[in-house]
């Protein structure tokens, strides 16, 4: 999946990788590197990393030139060592506050701002996707504050610092080498600006999901996610479409829980296999007429059909506002594995909409 700026910070901690025995943090172990052994692994890390992107595909002139010109970043691993670890057994913040700071009323205006200038582009694209244009939207305005900031960091530099730092060389290593493979189907490096650990333009696409999924939006040939806001719409729906996103169905609705609900009985007695401690948080998946025979309703006029499968969730604990989530919140926690981030994006289409 792509890697947003939210999912900087929150999601890399999900992915738990193993930690590397290689680099400046293994060297950290024994006694801080001197500069000239830092600069001297990493130049020779980059060699082995060059070989491996030739060996994929990327030319070898594409290779030099890249390579060569990169140096090590500390500022980016000061940032990533600074971001929430994602311990297992840390607390949960409630929802609310985090609500509050993210789905403003300037938030909102601007989102529906961002939806008139882009109408015709949102309007194609949901009858072309089935992806509705407030949820596109809202996923612009999360990422990037609707393209106002997409990061400023050299994302090869970022990547190969990352890469070489060895915490999570799997997925970093895997990234560089894929905008090596960008920069050598053309898209200009110079381009190629975003956060500090690879999220890339309007949408915060990582270097891999460009590869996969980035769409040319206005007919020009090339998928310019970086200034073109139509092919940034047509990339955040794409990305769902690939995600499995059900046209017609809305992402959840807020409801009411009677005193007498058995939370014991609907419990989540599975596993996820991806961020486990999201989906924990979730009830057995039920139909809405399942849902309401328990006696739970609607909290405004908004309701799903009676066949809709969908998960409860209880954000601030027992007696603050529930919801029912349906398989497109999947979807978007497929964007950023996040109850925060899902709910909030979902919020925060509907107040756009309405």
């Amino acid at each position: 999946m792509r890697l947003s700026l939210a999912i900087a910070g929150s999601a890399l901690a999900l992915l738990n990788l193993p930690t590397s025995t290689h680099g400046p943090t293994a060297l950290a172990q024994t006694g801080a590197p001197s500069v000239a052994t830092q600069n001297s692994g990493f130049r020779g890390y980059l060699t082995q990393v060059g070989n491996k992107a030739v060996r994929d595909g990327v030319s070898r002139q594409t290779v030099n030139r890249v390579l060569s010109g990169l140096t090590y970043n500390p500022r980016v691993i000061s940032l990533d060592q600074s971001q929430p670890g994602g311990r297992p057994n840390s607390a949960i913040p409630p929802f609310a506050p985090y609500q509050r700071r993210h789905i403003t009323s300037q938030r909102i205006a601007n989102g529906k701002k961002a939806y008139q200038r882009l109408v015709t582009n949102l309007v194609d694209v949901e009858r072309e996707t089935g992806v509705p244009g407030h949820i596109i939207m809202s996923i612009y305005g999360k990422e990037t504050n609707y393209g106002s900031y997409t990061g400023n960091f050299d994302i090869p530099r970022s990547l190969a610092t990352l890469a070489y730092e060895g915490r999570r060389r799997a997925l970093f290593e895997a990234e560089l080498i894929a905008v090596l493979k960008i920069i050598d189907g053309g898209v200009p490096q110079s381009a190629l600006k975003g956060s500090w650990a690879g999220a890339m333009g309007k949408p915060q696409f990582l270097p891999s999901v460009y590869l996969r999924l980035a769409k040319d939006g206005n007919g020009d040939g090339y998928a310019d996610i970086w200034k073109s806001e139509a092919d940034a719409v047509a990339s955040i729906a794409n990305y769902f479409v690939n995600s499995g996103w059900r046209r017609g169905e809305p992402w959840g609705i807020a409801v009411r829980i009677p005193a007498s609900l058995n939370r014991v009985a609907i419990r989540n007695r599975t596993t996820a296999p991806r961020c486990p401690r999201v989906h924990e948080r979730h009830s057995q998946w039920k139909t809405m007429a399942e849902w309401r025979a328990l006696g739970i309703s609607p909290a405004s006029g908004r309701t799903l059909p009676n066949n809709t499968l969908a998960t409860l969730l209880e954000p601030d604990g027992q007696g603050r506002t529930a919801y029912l989530l349906t398989g497109n919140y999947r979807v978007i926690l497929d964007y950023n594995c996040s109850n925060f981030y899902g709910l909030s994006v979902g919020l925060l289409a509907d107040a756009i909409q309405s």
